[in-house]
Order: structure tokens, then C-alpha cells, then sequence
């Protein structure tokens, strides 16, 4: 069947129809004439409530079909010249099936077959009526068809978008939720990198501050671990907001250095801040998953920054215990526990994110013996 295609908004669809229903009025005139010589003001005046049917068979499909049925009987009872009246109904059946579904489709599609069949036999008469019948039938039928097929995939296509826009919304929230996600992470890193940094920093120049008159050497060597927690304090803020242009398709990974292998480093920078470190290793040290290498050493490294700013601690014991499923994390410390603002900042908060975001725990708190001690639990995945 014909029929416009208005969901690309080629033109809207009472204009589409009103053209269409020109189209069909034209063609029935030019028929009517080509058969006769001429058509008689019924037949125009029939033609034109065709065409107007046709033009609001969208809006009131039943009433459409109801009407082109009642032109079709009243043009063979005039008579009027020409056959091709009998293509109309078709328009208004299909139009009801893909407007209402198969079952209006079928409800329109038997009356408007046995209209024709009575419409054509009152002027072929009985003889032709047994050759009209499959015809008229299987015209009925395919209208009835073609209109239930366009109507499931204009079902079809909505759904199909409707689904594609849920898609679109959840990739959306996905990405917000993710970019959210990745800043806190940034967050914290540069919280951990800063803070720890600003603590070495400041306790060193209370050192050179402190002996810069009785003994420059010690001064001097302040300043130089001073300039040293600098430098490594600005490489790491480097690569952290590199992370913010990085282009997750180079493969690079996407995240700051750091790991237990720069462990010695950090205890070096703790030691020279003046806070002893004993270190114990229990089980087999083995290479970690980058995110729980990533995270042992930041909790360790935030921990050591809490000690130098607030603790008054003068020695550190870090025990690392490696299982074959979890890297335990021991730091206790030698100060006043209850001079530990354990509420200040955001230092404890972000360890326990870290160790949460990896299925792991930490407890911070005063240990009963003296000093504060923080403790984490990391698993390791495995492997396999």
C-alpha cells in the first residue's frame, strides 16, 4: 500500500494524507474519464468524501474505513464509471490494522472483502461473482497484513528507541558515576601526597629553624631534605594530574606512582623528619596487584604523616605480614594517644576508603598499651 513515511518529518501527517487522498481522488477521476469520456457531479461528489476519509484515516481510522466502504457501495448503486473505487477501502484497512493491530485489522478486512464482492456483483452480475471472490478476499488480506506488519515495527522501532534512550541514560549515569568516582580517587592521592609532603616539610624546618645557629651542617642538611620532599611531592602531584589529560586509549596506566617498592624511600623521608622506623616483614614478600601495592603504601604513608603531625611519637613499628590471601598492615606508634586527633581530616577516612574499595578493613584507634595504632587487612585476589 502506499503511504508516507512522517516519522523522518518529510511532512506532517494531516498534509501527507490530504495528499494522498488528492492523489486518489485524481486517479479515480482520470479513470472515470478515460472510461466514459466524462463523470457526473456524483461521481466527484463521491470521489471528494473519499479523499476527505483518506485525509483523516490516521485520526479516526474506524470512521475512514466505515466511510470508503459506504463510497465503495454507493458508487456501483449510482453507477458510476470505473473500478478502481474499490482500491479506497483497502487504504482504510490497512490503516486501521497498523493504527489498532491484527485484530482490528481482521474486523475491518472481512466487511470490507464481502462489500466488494456485493459492490461488483450488482454490475458483473452472478456469473463473474465466483471469480470476484478469492480476488477481493485475498486484496483484504494483504491490506489487513501489510498494515499489521508496519504497525509492529513502527511498535518495534519505538520500543527499539526507548531502550536505546534507557541505554543511553545508563551509559550516562555509568560515566558521571565513574568521572565522580575517579576524582575522589584524585582527591585522595593528592590529599595523601600533600599532606604527607607539608608534614616532612614541616617538621624539618622546625629542625633547621632550630639549629641554624649552633649547627649549620644540620641546618643544611634539613633544607636538602626539605628540597628532596619537595621534588618528590611535585613529581607525584605531576603524574596525578597527568591522570586528568591522560587518554585512557594509550593503555598507559592510570594511575600515580607508587607501591611498596618505594617503601624504603618513604621511611628514609620519616626518618629524616626525626621518627625512627622499625620495619618487620613477616612471610614471603611477593609482587602485589597493583591496586593493593597502591594502597598498602598510601595507608602506610598516611599513617607516617598523622605520627609526624600530630602524634609527638618518637619510634614507629610497621609490620607487614604477606599471606597467600591477604597483606596485613601493622603501624604503631610510641607517642601520646590522647593528644592523637583522630577526628581532624580526612587522613583516616581516606585509608579506610582504600582499604573498602579493595573488599579490605582498617581500624585506627589508641592501643591499650600506649600510642595509636592503625591496622589493615588487604586481599589479595587470586590469580587463577
Amino acid at each position: 500500500m502506499v503511504d508516507i513515511n512522517i516519522e523522518r518529518g518529510v511532512l506532517p501527517t494531516v498534509v501527507a494524507d490530504a495528499v494522498l487522498g488528492a492523489c486518489v481522488a485524481v486517479g479515480l477521476l482520470v479513470a472515470g474519464v478515460v472510461e466514459v469520456g466524462r463523470v457526473g457531479v456524483g461521481a466527484v461528489a463521491l470521489v471528494a468524501t473519499a479523499a476527505v476519509a483518506i485525509a483523516f484515516r490516521r485520526r479516526y481510522p474506524i470512521a475512514a474505513l466505515g466511510v470508503l466502504n459506504a463510497v465503495t457501495i454507493v458508487w456501483f448503486l449510482g453507477p458510476q464509471p470505473g473500478r478502481l473505487i474499490t482500491l479506497a477501502p483497502l487504504i482504510g484497512c490497512y490503516t486501521l490494522a497498523a493504527e489498532r493491530g491484527w485484530r482490528w485489522g481482521l474486523a475491518g478486512a472481512v466487511p470490507t472483502a464481502l462489500i466488494q464482492i456485493l459492490s461488483i456483483r450488482v454490475v458483473l452480475g452472478d456469473t463473474e461473482t465466483v471469480g470476484v471472490v478469492p480476488i477481493a478476499a485475498l486484496l483484504a488480506a494483504t491490506a489487513a497484513s501489510a498494515g499489521t506488519a508496519v504497525g509492529y515495527y513502527r511498535a518495534l522501532l519505538v520500543a527499539t528507541r526507548a531502550e536505546l534512550a534507557r541505554e543511553t541514560r545508563t551509559r550516562e549515569e555509568r560515566a558521571r558515576r565513574l568521572a565522580a568516582e575517579e576524582r575522589l580517587r584524585i582527591a585522595r592521592e593528592l590529599h595523601d601526597v600533600f599532606g604527607h609532603a607539608m608534614a616532612a616539610i614541616s617538621v624539618q624546618a622546625g629542625v633547621g629553624l632550630h639549629v641554624i645557629d649552633q649547627r649549620p651542617g644540620q641546618a643544611r642538611e634539613a633544607l636538602a631534605a626539605i628540597k628532596k620532599v619537595c621534588d618528590d611531592g611535585l613529581t607525584d602531584v605531576k603524574t596525578i594530574l597527568g591522570i586528568l589529560r591522560s587518554d585512557t586509549s594509550t593503555g598507559e596506566p592510570r594511575a600515580p606512582r607508587g607501591g611498596l617498592d618505594r617503601l624504603t624511600e618513604l621511611l628514609d623521608t620519616a626518618e629524616a623528619s626525626g621518627l625512627r622506623v622499625d620495619l618487620h616483614v613477616d612471610g614471603d614478600p611477593r609482587p602485589l596487584p597493583a591496586p593493593v601495592d597502591m594502597a598498602a603504601y598510601r595507608i602506610i604513608q598516611e599513617a607516617l604523616t598523622n605520627v609526624l603531625r600530630h602524634a609527638e611519637a618518637r619510634t614507629v613499628r610497621l609490620t607487614l605480614t604477606h599471606e597467600p590471601s591477604r597483606l596485613s598492615i601493622r603501624i604503631r606508634d610510641d607517642g601520646a594517644a590522647a593528644g592523637t586527633d583522630t577526628a581532624r581530616g580526612h587522613g583516616i577516612d581516606g585509608m579506610r576508603e582504600r582499604a573498602r574499595a579493595l573488599s579490605g578493613r582498617l581500624t585506627a584507634a589508641p592501643h591499650p598499651d600506649g600510642g595509636f595504632e592503625v591496622y589493615a587487612e588487604l586481599p589479595i585476589p587470586d590469580p587463577r
